[in-house]
């Protein structure tokens, strides 16, 4: 207890400053929560005067609520216990080759060439699949499709040797992640054809090697294409697809997403509501994963940057603004650098939306051009995400030079991005 209400400078700790944030965006008053917390507890609660007595207590930080608490709380909130209560910071998920397995990348590479598939050359190219799932956030583009083609024709190079069945099943599941990462970076470039044909080989090779993990992340990908290209109904049957291939596993609960995003797109709130209470429930589920940083991943943090997007398309401007800065906060190291550059560019957008809906039009502005500026984009979904801020600009600002500044850039960016499509196209 002594750990968690440690605060520096007399400020209270978090997640206490946190629950009073999420109490005033939804407009309660502290005796609405208690009321909330009682029709949300499957159990008999204490007496009103108790709980309230408890909530002033927690809020205030002075007390942390145990371990029946703090998932009804975040329950109550619509968000999971991890992110309202995150588990101690762990430092960066940084094993390396060398100490781990003994091996270099050159050691590595030379195995390969020789077809030595040994226990410690199968345990390093599962470190090394590791690592470059977990450098996704923030490795230049280019240099990380490079990279993974490289490692994807070393391992699939191997998968005509004779090899035990387990041995040719560990290549098909190492190939089929670095598969899935490759298509990722892929789209990311605008290099829509070539994502999608690297994701049906990271399907098929999930599907050979019988991993439904893989599986899933093929569907949820399929899932992401098509929501940024527009195609709603495809969203969710890719969805559906996917969580019954992988109905327990993380991958579900960023299924459970992506039909969340499509149906607030669609505008039906009740079945994005339906959505996120299924993946926060299984969320709940899932042990707290070992390495947040893989992209293959789904973390406590990253259900706020999914409801934040909802909310933000429901027109639900405080709980959006209030996910958004919780998105940028738990994307932002103390010394200022970000682990997750493009989540936190969503949130700047999300914020610039609101912005300009409340008629702060300079304040909108910075926060749009702050989301272009990073280095590390994912142009399909920072586009999808950047025209619900371009059409208020031109519904509202369109005389104003800013504005007009910002949708200029807006214009290049998105031409790059088609440039690069027809491109691949001819």
């Amino acid at each position: 207890m002594t750990n968690e209400l440690s605060v520096s400078g007399g400020q209270r700790p978090t997640w206490a400053r946190r629950i009073r944030e999420e109490r005033d965006a939804r407009g309660w008053s502290q005796s609405d929560t208690i009321r909330a917390l009682r029709a949300h507890s499957k159990d008999s609660l204490p007496s009103d005067a108790t709980l309230l007595r408890n909530w002033k207590r927690w809020e205030a930080g002075d007390a942390v609520p145990d371990t029946f608490y703090k998932p009804l709380i975040a329950k109550t909130f619509g968000t999971v216990t991890g992110a309202l209560f995150p588990a101690p910071a762990r430092q960066h998920h940084e094993r390396t080759l060398l100490t781990t397995t003994g091996m270099d990348t050159l050691e590595i590479v030379s195995r390969l060439r020789v077809s030595d598939v040994s226990p410690s050359t199968l345990d390093a190219l599962a470190i090394t699949t590791e690592r470059l799932c977990s450098e996704y956030a923030y490795m230049p583009s280019g240099q990380l499709k490079t990279e993974g083609h490289a490692w994807l024709g070393r391992m699939t190079g191997l998968l005509g040797q004779r090899l035990t069945l387990a041995q040719h099943r560990e290549l098909l599941a190492q190939a089929g992640w670095i598969a899935l990462l490759v298509g990722c970076v892929e789209y990311d470039l605008g290099e829509k054809s070539a994502a999608e044909a690297t994701r049906r080989a990271a399907l098929s090779l999930g599907q050979e090697a019988e991993h439904a993990g893989i599986i899933g992340w093929a569907y949820e990908m399929q899932a992401w294409y098509a929501l940024t290209q527009g195609d709603y109904r495809g969203v969710i049957a890719a969805s559906d697809a996917g969580q019954t291939a992988a109905p327990s596993l993380g991958v579900s609960v960023q299924l459970a997403a992506q039909k969340a995003k499509a149906w607030a797109r669609i505008g039906d709130r009740r079945q994005v509501e339906v959505a996120l209470d299924q993946g926060r429930t299984l969320l709940e589920q899932q042990d707290h994963p070992s390495n947040i940083d893989n992209h293959f991943v789904v973390d406590p943090a990253k259900y706020d940057f999914y409801v934040m997007d909802c909310y933000r398309l429901l027109k639900e401007d405080r709980l959006a603004e209030s996910y958004a800065r919780q998105v940028i906060e738990a994307g932002t190291e103390f010394d200022g650098r970000e682990r997750s550059p493009m989540r936190n560019a969503e949130a700047r957008l999300t914020l610039g939306v609101i912005a300009a809906r409340q008629g702060d039009v300079e304040l909108a502005v910075n926060y749009g051009e702050g989301a272009l500026k990073g280095e590390r984009k994912s142009l399909p979904s920072l586009l999808m995400c950047s025209r619900e801020l371009a059409i208020i600009f031109r519904e509202r600002y369109s005389g104003n030079s800013d504005a007009s500044g910002f949708l200029d850039r807006l214009q290049d960016l998105s031409t790059r991005n088609t440039s690069q499509t027809d491109h691949e196209d001819r």
